[in-house]
């Protein structure tokens, strides 16, 4: 049978202890709670608050053990606020003092309303699924139910057609490295190299972070070899650690797909499409639209309407978009194309046109469960 200690025996809860306080923090509530404490009160104020109603009304001040704590723990609270986005004004308080009160602008703190298209919500929603797995995927799931939530209404599917996003986890390298780009400080970490396996300590001023082929690529200047590299960021091994002061370095302006040696080559062609009204996004960035006279010419290769028979002639531009798109390779154009089904239809020139409708035929056979049957 075990006796308690009295309470003069009790050991002091260790530094992990959730009990604990932090050395020169008096005890009370987590700097997180008295924060929102302090935001509520803020923003449900008639005109301001000062010092001293802030210390009496808001919970988790009046812990403060003496004047200096607290002033110390409320322009503490106020930073930290401000550098999170809440607008903190100081105001006067009128009458015969010169006493300072605080207040949250509200017009600057509130969102205007969101009216948002099934195309724009669709495009965030194709934000939030590539971000899952990830540190921040909470957070976005969260986002998307108050959009809804606040009558965003739901995606438009087909404006995600060929949208998909498909790269790998980005790791846990990618957080101290956004960091460290955008206070351009120097980073140190272990690689893997590729062509021997070997594990080598590297030091470079990172520049820029790109997803291409499915996976991550951090481009950077080495400064054991005083070089440009690109480094694959699944063969960190070690934890990124950040080296050196704020604005080491400048980030020259460099084009990514050439750093990346993914740069496209050969000659650059254009390909003919009719596109459903906001479908294919993507493709639109690049494409221009076709001049109005020149339209007529491709209503014979657009669908027949719905409910048509087969003596009727093929549908009219009306309800299409067509666009002029250019392209390099025959079969990324095709394969583009077919990515976005009965959204976009191509209209010349034909070897596009047959290539897509090639795997597009080949897709629902797949889906059917005809593929492979041998015809006599």
């Amino acid at each position: 049978m075990s006796i308690d200690p009295p309470p003069s025996a009790q050991p002091a809860p260790s530094p992990a202890s959730p009990s604990a306080q932090p050395v020169g923090q008096p005890p009370g509530l987590n700097p997180a709670e008295r924060l929102l404490n302090l935001v509520i009160a803020l923003v449900n104020t008639n005109a301001a608050m000062t010092k001293q109603q802030v210390r009496t009304a808001v919970a988790g001040y009046a812990d403060a053990p003496s004047d200096e704590a607290f002033e110390r723990m409320f322009e503490r609270d106020k930073d930290m606020l401000r550098a999170l986005g809440i607008p903190v004004v100081t105001v006067g308080t009128g009458g015969h003092t010169d006493e300072l009160g605080y207040r949250i602008d509200q017009d600057a703190y509130a969102l205007p309303p969101i009216d948002l298209t099934p195309a724009e919500l669709g495009v965030l929603s194709l934000a939030a699924q590539f971000w899952q797995d990830k540190t921040l995927q909470t957070d976005i799931n969260r986002a998307m139910v108050k959009l809804r939530a606040a009558g965003a209404g739901d995606p438009s599917v087909d404006a995600l057609a060929g949208l998909a996003p498909s790269v790998r986890a980005v790791g846990d390298a990618y957080g101290p490295l956004m960091e460290a780009i955008e206070a351009r400080r120097a980073v140190t970490f272990s690689y893997r190299a590729a062509y021997n396996g070997a594990v080598l300590t590297r030091h470079v001023e990172p520049w820029r972070i790109a997803a291409r082929d499915g996976g991550w690529y951090l481009m950077c200047f080495d400064r054991d070899r005083q070089a440009p590299r690109v480094f694959r960021m699944s063969r960190i091994e070690s934890r990124v650690r950040i080296t050196g002061p704020a604005g080491a370095y400048e980030i020259p302006d460099f084009e990514t797909d050439v750093m990346l040696g993914k740069a496209q080559h050969g000659e650059v062609r254009a390909a003919v499409v009719a596109v459903r009204p906001e479908r294919a996004g993507a493709l639109r960035a690049r494409a221009k639209p076709v001049p109005e006279g020149e339209r007529e010419a491709y209503g014979e290769r657009l669908p027949k309407p719905l409910g048509a028979s087969a003596g009727d002639r093929a549908g009219d531009h009306a309800g299409w978009d067509i666009l002029e798109v250019p392209y390099r390779s025959l079969s990324g154009m095709a394969s583009e194309a077919a990515g976005y089904g009965a959204a976009l239809v191509v209209l010349e020139p034909e070897p596009v046109r047959n290539e897509t409708l090639r795997r597009l035929t080949a897709a629902a056979a797949l889906s059917t469960g005809t593929q492979g049957v041998s015809r006599g």
